[in-house]
């Protein structure tokens, strides 16, 4: 299935198009169930449990662009992307959006993650799972 805004992205070099393979989106949203019951475990440090929400997260968006038959390397473009993958409103996307910043930061150091953030990443990634479950079920 393609879609006109992200075969502009396509052309503009930031998506790669890619057969559609069920079997890998399945395994990458298989990933994305893991690393989000990981994110709740907390005997791990706050940091590592965010790391395991957003890579949960990730994982969920990047399943959802592969549905529709699109590749991309870019981890913020995936989550900019669930605007027309899962038809998102920016509300909801920009979540991520957030959430890669506050990553980029606390891997540099210069953040400490706080457990309300870890609360609200691990409830729109549970969110987005069950959408991109949604739309893996739909023919």
């Amino acid at each position: 299935m393609t879609n006109q805004n992200l075969d502009i992205l396509v052309k503009t070099g930031q998506l790669q198009s890619a057969p559609f393979e069920e079997i890998e989106a399945l395994r990458i949203l298989s990933l994305a169930h893991i690393r989000l019951l990981d994110s709740e475990v907390r005997e791990v440090s706050k940091d590592s449990r965010f790391t395991f929400a957003y890579n949960a997260a990730h994982s969920a968006a990047l399943a959802a662009l592969r549905w529709h038959g699109y590749r991309c390397e870019n981890k913020l473009m995936v989550f900019q992307c669930l605007g027309e993958t899962l038809a998102w409103p920016a509300s909801k996307w920009k979540v991520f959006d957030s959430a890669h910043q506050k990553k980029n930061l606390a891997d540099e150091g210069y953040l400490e993650i706080e457990e309300t953030t870890i609360e609200e990443l691990t409830n729109f990634t549970a969110t987005l799972i069950k959408d991109v479950e949604k739309l893996l079920k739909t023919p």
